[in-house]
C-alpha cells in the first residue's frame, strides 16, 4: 500500500518525510466521535474516507503525499492506512498559501471528497436504499405480554 511520492523527481528522505504532517482517515470521518479520533466538525465531514480518496485529492491540490501502512491507534478497526502530506518547504515556508495548517487541508478534503466520481454515483444509489427502507415502517403488531415471574 505504501507509495512513493506523488510528484516527479528524486523521492524525498525519510527524515524530510518525517516533517510532513500525518492524515488519518478517521480525521474526518463522519461515523466517528471526536473520542474515536474525527478531528472536525461532523456536518464538515466524510462518511468512510479511504487512504486513495484523501491522496487524490491532495495530489490534485498539488501538494506531494505518500501512503503509509501504518495503524491509528484510536482506530479498533485496524484499518491500515495513513496519508503524508507536505505542507512546509525546508525553509519552513507554507508550500501553498490557501492551505496554512492542518486543519485548513482537513476542511478542504471534507468539502473535496463528496464531489469525486466514485462518490457521487455511490451516494445517490445508498440514498435510494436507505428511503425505501425508512417507508416501509416498522413490521407486526404489539408483541404478547408475558405472564410475569413465576413463584
Amino acid at each position: 500500500m505504501e507509495s512513493g511520492p506523488s510528484s516527479p523527481g528524486s523521492p524525498p528522505s525519510v527524515l524530510a518525510m518525517k516533517k510532513w504532517k500525518c492524515i488519518y482517515p478517521s480525521y474526518i470521518n463522519s461515523k466517528k466521535t471526536v473520542v474515536e479520533g474525527r478531528r472536525i466538525r461532523r456536518d464538515k465531514c466524510v462518511e468512510n474516507p479511504t487512504c486513495q480518496e484523501i491522496k487524490d485529492v491532495l495530489d490534485n491540490a498539488g501538494f506531494r503525499t505518500v501512503i503509509e501502512k501504518k495503524f491509528y491507534s484510536r482506530e479498533y478497526t485496524k484499518e491500515q492506512g495513513r496519508v503524508r502530506v507536505e505542507l512546509l518547504d525546508e525553509q519552513e515556508q507554507v508550500i501553498n498559501p490557501e492551505f496554512p495548517h492542518k486543519l485548513s487541508v482537513l476542511h478542504y478534503l471534507g468539502t473535496t471528497i463528496p464531489k469525486l466520481k466514485g462518490r457521487t454515483s455511490g451516494a445517490q444509489g445508498g440514498q435510494s436504499a436507505g428511503t425505501s427502507q425508512a417507508q416501509g415502517g416498522s413490521k407486526g403488531g404489539a408483541k404478547p405480554k408475558g405472564k410475569g415471574k413465576k413463584r
